[in-house]
């Protein structure tokens, strides 16, 4: 199944977990909990009022070369909306994508999500644990800071 097929099939609308593709095209369901939302959101209202010339995106599906990943949160640039807007899932990944961990999250994923983003464009990648403390990455190692966002904040206070 591809990802636009997933998209249209009606077995798979509204459900109350994320899904994603892995490398064999097959479904890959998470369930999301209630702070998982709440950090989600407030990331991307973070985003749109530190950044201007771009759109925070919320579950954006990026096609990598181990199936649709979807970024719970990411801010795509006008240059790279203007690319990916009509697509049903980003040809190119936006600038930034942000992960929202949960406790089912192994680092051997994580790593693997974070190169996988930044193969298909990403510049940085940021995760977000449970107690909505931030890491921020590049394609080659940990930031103390987001460069792209300086003034981002180091903890997502609820």
């Amino acid at each position: 199944m591809n990802w636009q097929e997933a998209c249209e099939h009606p077995d798979l609308q509204n459900l109350p977990f994320k899904i994603e593709l892995n490398e064999y095209d097959k479904i890959v369901m998470s369930p999301v909990k209630i702070y998982h939302s709440f950090f989600q959101t407030r990331i991307a209202i973070l985003l749109e009022g530190l950044l201007d010339n771009g759109y925070a995106l919320s579950e954006c599906a990026i096609k990598t070369t181990k199936g649709t990943k979807v970024a719970d949160t990411a801010w795509a640039s006008m240059a790279v909306w203007e690319k990916i807007k009509l697509e049903t899932e980003a040809s190119i990944s936006p600038e930034i994508c942000v992960e929202i961990l949960s406790s089912s999250n192994t680092q051997k994923e994580m790593t693997e999500k974070r190169a996988l983003y930044c193969a298909a464009g990403a510049k940085e990648v940021w995760l977000c644990n449970e107690q909505g403390e931030m890491s921020f990455f590049n394609s080659q190692h940990a930031l103390i800071h987001s460069e792209l966002v300086p003034d981002f904040p180091l903890k997502i206070v609820s």
